[in-house]
């Protein structure tokens, strides 16, 4: 296996008391709330996601991120500052199902192989209440996921990915079935991703928040725009979003006991023949076409996996 030059993908509060409490940082990285952990994606989920040391978690992350001002102009500092007096009543909005998130600011970034990616910066005090759902999500979540996904999670990285799908090739599978999906982060269907959410998490207001932040729409140069579909690049949430919906694909090519690989959205499936590949790619059509999303053809292909670059690595016999 050959490197290809390449940086990897880096991917991966209590009601009352004082006010500004929920933004005092913890006196460990260690800190945990003891709600947090518990093993049920029931009623007390928010609660759990609201709790002020789960917050305390949560900002230290988030400013530790650093990160632009999102639709509001405030930056990590202004906004530390104003939810000194605000945040009780974020807090009792998100709780009662009543706050809405400002629009996500977009912001687009070249890629590396020509085009633009699109990305949507939330408010600070957005990607906080984010965060702090993301860590009590996770935990539960990310465990049901396949065990050939490995974008986006825990414990995972790139390198991992490279290094089962070697596995694959050395196993003797010399046709990779390799997918890319058209801008997948734009077209995600939100009532498809909500419609999978509802069947994993039963805290309805868990679900209802994360529909508000799907719906919130986006500023451009000060005008903002509804979204319909898509969960942009840019918030805590959006990775674990987007395994949710995949892990449909990855458990129903497991189910048929395919060699597979996938990282975000970049699957490459290993096969014996041509003609067992051609049937892989035709399967993977109407799996993505169920999730309304389209495989891009100009970047997917059925071929040889010697010279074929996946996630900057290539294969040599």
């Amino acid at each position: 296996m050959q490197e290809a030059r390449h940086q990897m993908p880096a991917r991966a509060g209590r009601s009352g008391g004082r006010q500004g409490e929920a933004l005092s940082e913890p006196g460990s990285d260690e800190a945990t709330c003891p709600r947090c952990d518990a093993q049920s994606t029931g009623p007390g989920l928010l609660e759990a996601a609201l709790a002020r040391e789960n917050l305390q978690r949560a900002w230290k992350r988030v400013k530790a991120n650093k990160g632009a001002a999102g639709a509001d102009g405030l930056s990590i500092e202004a906004t530390a500052a104003h939810l000194r007096t605000s945040w009780p009543d974020i807090r009792e909005r998100v709780l009662a199902g009543t706050y809405r998130p400002m629009p996500v600011r977009r912001v687009t970034i070249p890629k590396p192989d020509g085009g633009e990616r699109e990305l949507g910066i939330p408010t600070v005090t957005d990607r906080l209440i984010q965060q702090a759902l993301l860590q009590v999500l996770q935990p539960l979540l990310d465990p049901t996921f396949s065990e050939h996904s490995h974008g986006f999670r825990p414990g995972r990285s790139a390198h991992d990915a490279v290094l089962e799908a070697q596995s694959s090739v050395q196993s003797g599978r010399r046709i990779v079935v390799d997918v890319d999906l058209e801008k997948f982060f734009d077209r995600v269907n939100h009532d498809i991703l909500i419609d999978r959410l509802s069947k994993r998490i039963s805290d309805k207001r868990v679900i209802r928040l994360i529909r508000a932040y799907l719906n919130s729409g986006i500023m451009d140069h000060g005008v903002v725009q509804e979204r319909v579909m898509g969960t942009p690049q840019g918030g805590p949430l959006s990775p674990l979003l987007a395994n949710v919906l995949l892990d449909e694909v990855d458990k129903e090519l497991e189910r048929r006991g395919h060699c597979f690989v996938r990282y975000a959205d970049d699957c490459n499936v290993y096969v014996g023949s041509r003609k067992a590949g051609e049937r892989v790619m035709a399967l993977l059509r109407r799996l993505y076409g169920r999730l309304h999303l389209t495989i891009n053809e100009g970047k997917s292909a059925v071929t040889s996996v010697f010279g074929r670059k996946f996630l900057g690595f290539s294969f040599w016999r």
